[in-house]
């Protein structure tokens, strides 16, 4: 591109004034309709600021956002455990038969409230990190919540508990780094036509459908004796709850960005959809808590909770499309790893079973048995005579005995 050959166009730049540009064979008219801005250089420089700081530091910052998350959330099972305790021991209705007394309770509501500010920062790690990246962190929470409940709560958990705990979080570990990376959404508009999709919305109905027939007919029969209803039916609605969060975070990140979001219907459905699924989760988490180990019900839930939501954010954001065979083998690996750790958490669970009862390298000398005492047959009538005279016989030592007869 080539600018006019006269100076006449240099010398008139005020506003109105027309340039003529020349690119090859092409001319360009351009109108000039204001005049620069003086505070323009130190926007650039703040813009370029802001842009340093998402590109170096933004990782950083979600990622300690989500160690945060973990250690609250870990922390706020314990609370929440206390308080159902105490409230068993005042002699009021549990959590398990409808009781809500729960809710009088100050360190109940500690928990609760820890629990809302580690999601609170989850849900800010999410702003700032990749989703594959944070999601397998929340596997911190688990051995927060089995270490401090050993301290806390007087529970134990045997040798074979601790291994299927590991498995378990090692493959919700795999089964989310090789999932697919998200398409990217950046908008409302974006997230609203997602959810929108054929797919998505029959995957969303079975899944209502399903947790309803977990709600209303498995848990009064059942809930009190398997473990697993309860914390399905918390992990079938989390799919949900992060579903509503991720669009309520893209809604106010287009907000600060100045976009009508406010005029938008998708953020006050997510809201409401938040506002049910964690008060349903609450409500089935506090029965869980209330009949089963802590070291249990939090490995699990999050099991549970972790394959749901990688697959509900498969359909929604169509991620199958940026899989390898690799990230399918692995992906695979990971859900046959995570069963195994629930089979070995679930049920080797009343085994009597810790390291010292496992065999060492170095032998300890076993004693010499004792020896078998001589069993003589009735059968044996030369022996039993035999025995009978030598008892009768006074040995050399024995002196010989005198009786007097008084008449």
């Amino acid at each position: 591109m080539e600018p006019p050959a006269s100076n006449a166009s240099y010398a008139s730049c005020e506003n109105g004034s027309l340039i003529t540009l020349y690119c090859s064979s092409q001319q360009v008219l351009c109108q000039i309709v204001g005049d620069l801005n003086p505070q323009a250089p130190s926007n650039v420089t703040s813009n370029s600021w802001h842009e340093r700081f998402t590109k170096n530091y933004s990782f950083y910052v979600g990622l300690g956002l989500a160690f945060l998350s973990c250690f609250l959330i870990g922390s706020s099972v314990i609370l929440k455990k206390k308080g159902l305790l105490r409230l068993v021991a005042s002699g009021a209705t549990r959590a398990v038969d409808g009781g809500y007394g729960y809710l009088k309770d100050s360190m109940w509501w500690a928990g609760f409230l820890t629990m809302a500010a580690g999601e609170i920062a989850n849900f800010g790690a999410y702003a700032f990190a990749p989703a594959t990246v944070i999601t397998p962190l929340g596997a911190l929470s688990v051995l927060i919540s089995a270490i401090l409940s050993s301290y806390f709560l007087g529970e134990s958990l045997n040798l074979l508990g601790k291994l299927g705990c590991v498995i378990c979080v090692t493959g919700s570990t795999v089964m989310v780094i090789h999932a697919p990376e998200e398409e990217k959404v950046t908008t409302v508009i974006e997230m609203a036509a997602k959810m929108k999709d054929t797919g998505y919305i029959v995957f969303a109905v079975l899944l209502l459908v399903f947790c309803l027939i977990l709600i209303f007919v498995v848990a009064p029969r059942y809930g009190q004796r398997n473990i697993l209803v309860y914390i399905v039916i918390c992990s079938v609605i989390g799919a949900f709850s992060v579903s509503a969060v991720k669009g309520l975070g893209i809604t106010i990140k287009n907000f600060f960005q100045g976009m009508p979001v406010v005029r938008h219907p998708l953020p006050y459905i997510l809201s409401l959809i938040l506002a049910l699924s964690l008060s349903t989760q609450v409500n089935f988490l506090n029965r869980a808590l209330d009949i089963f180990n802590t070291s249990l019900v939090f490995p699990i839930y999050y099991v549970f909770f972790t394959t749901i939501v990688v697959t509900s954010s498969i359909i929604l954001f169509k991620e199958w499309h940026s899989m390898s065979a690799v990230d399918i083998v692995g992906t695979l690996s990971g859900f046959v790893t995570i069963i195994l750790g629930v089979f070995m958490l679930h049920a080797f669970r009343d085994l009597d079973m810790s390291q010292t009862r496992l065999p060492h390298m170095h032998k300890t000398p076993t004693p010499a048995p004792a020896p078998e005492p001589t069993v003589i047959r009735l059968e044996d009538k030369n022996v039993l005579v035999d025995n009978i005279e030598l008892s009768r016989t006074p040995s050399p030592e024995e002196k010989p005995k005198v009786f007097i007869v008084h008449s």
